[in-house]
């Protein structure tokens, strides 16, 4: 595979504490590499398929733009709502999001697969597609910078969230579907090294990810290939992950 963009070399070490200036830092980083990839992405390769069947590339680059597009909307909510932190109710951590419940059922997936094909097929052409993701990259961008992190936040799954804990959960998407990507337009990943490490760190407790990038010698962009299973891993490499307590996200 190849790229034309340059591979930032990972840290050299998995992230201690996960700060909401790290998180937001990641989001940015992340969603504008990939705004830069899908700039010079054509109209042959946007229409290649990839390993989130039934997504095109185009698709799939509709989707993640999707998970961007809903903050505005969730931030409008929220300041029109009162951010102190309501008695009995337990907010929902980043990790805890990705439970196995009704948001990835069935149903769910469906109406997310057609709504992201509805979505792409609604726009014209290879630069139309580029310039809507940049647009609803910038917006989002612009409305969390200004808005203060410890903001609760309520996802369309009805979660109660920190708007830090939350943008943890873009920051993976954008990661992870970005080696989805990758593998589509059959280019080494992209993936930021400020997004390597939000994404590890929900992934697998830190201390354990150190042991396995030691055990393993991969660094954290193959690690998390592996852990969402975008790598095959052998028998013994399965086991060793079990026995470190990787954590069982659910992706839709």
């Amino acid at each position: 595979m190849r790229s034309d963009l340059p591979r930032v070399p990972p840290t050299a070490h998995t992230l201690r504490v996960m700060t909401p200036g790290t998180t937001l830092a990641a989001f940015g980083a992340e969603s504008q590499r990939l705004s830069q990839v899908l700039a010079s992405t054509d109209d042959v390769a946007f229409a290649r398929p990839t390993a989130c069947v039934p997504w095109t590339v185009a698709e799939l680059a509709q989707h993640v733009r999707m998970t961007m597009s809903r903050l505005p909307d969730m931030l409008a909510a929220s300041a029109s709502a009162s951010s102190v932190h309501p008695p009995g109710v337990e907010l929902v951590s980043a990790v805890a999001y990705y439970r196995p419940d009704q948001r990835f059922s069935a149903a769910t997936n469906a109406d997310r697969i057609d709504t992201a094909q509805q979505g792409a097929a609604a726009l014209p052409d290879a630069a139309a597609r580029a310039r809507d993701f940049a647009d609803a990259r910038q917006q989002a961008w612009e409305l969390l910078q200004a808005t203060p992190p410890d903001r609760i936040v309520r996802t369309r799954h009805g979660d109660p969230m920190l708007l830090t804990e939350f943008l943890r959960t873009r920051v993976l998407e954008l990661a992870v579907h970005g080696l989805d990507l990758a593998a589509a337009l059959n280019r080494e990943p992209w993936m930021t090294a400020q997004a390597a490490e939000v994404t590890a760190h929900l992934l697998l407790p830190p201390p354990a990810a150190d042991r396995l990038r030691a055990k393993t010698g991969w660094d954290e962009v193959t690690m998390i290939a592996k852990l969402t299973g975008r790598s095959p891993t052998t028998p013994s490499e399965t086991q060793h992950i079990r026995s470190l307590g990787a954590r069982r996200l659910v992706f839709g």
